[in-house]
């Protein structure tokens, strides 16, 4: 269990390698989107980091990329 110490000095986000995955089965964010009921901006946001998808669309993204969860998202830890 980590310390209390070691969580507020550590920044915490969820990086992605939805891009690859996507350039992988050559899908434009377009196409990826459809596919996943969502809007291209949405897809964007989510490459760029700055949106990050709820359960159920992580789920989805990975389901229709061939991938697991794990495989798409990952947390990023830095110290702040």
């Amino acid at each position: 269990m980590p310390s209390l110490l070691y969580s507020m000095s550590m920044k915490q986000q969820i990086g992605n390698r939805l891009r690859v995955a996507r350039a992988e089965r050559n899908l434009s964010q377009g196409e990826l989107a459809k596919l996943v009921n969502v809007t291209r901006q949405t897809i964007s946001s989510i490459e760029t980091k700055q949106y990050c998808p709820s359960t159920l669309l992580s789920l989805s993204l990975a389901k229709v990329l061939g991938k697991t969860v794990e495989e798409l998202f990952y947390l990023e830890e830095e110290d702040v």
